[in-house]
């Protein structure tokens, strides 16, 4: 399983469509990964649903403080390697520092994950 980290929420103002956009940017990287024999997997697939069943609104409700961030830090107990996307992200630069403390590899390109193809 490959977690890929980038851009949700940071620089968005908190605007729906630019939130969504940033997904489908990370959503892009699912099918070469899945293709190349991973599991791809994102932060925001776990969460979201999660934080809907809390009764939130969306990433800026207060209670997504308790879900969003640590939905990511558990699904990186399970994953094999972290696929970071440019573009700034505390979120995504909190995934690839716990990634290093725990030894999970880190990519910065697609083309670089065992087995992938870049698109």
């Amino acid at each position: 399983m490959i977690l890929i980290a980038g851009p949700y929420r940071s620089g968005t103002g908190d605007d729906p469509a630019l939130m969504e956009a940033n997904l489908r940017r990370l959503e892009e990287a699912a099918w070469p990964l899945f293709q190349a024999g991973h599991v791809p997997m994102i932060g925001e697939w776990v969460a979201l649903p999660v934080l809907r069943g809390a009764g939130g609104t969306g990433p800026a409700d207060p209670i997504a403080g308790q879900i969003m961030y640590p939905s990511a830090q558990r699904l990186l107990e399970r994953c094999e390697g972290v696929l970071r996307l440019p573009g700034e992200s505390t979120g995504a630069d909190q995934d690839v520092a716990i990634a290093r403390e725990r030894g999970i590899p880190v990519w910065f390109n697609l083309a670089d994950v065992p087995g992938a193809v870049a698109v």
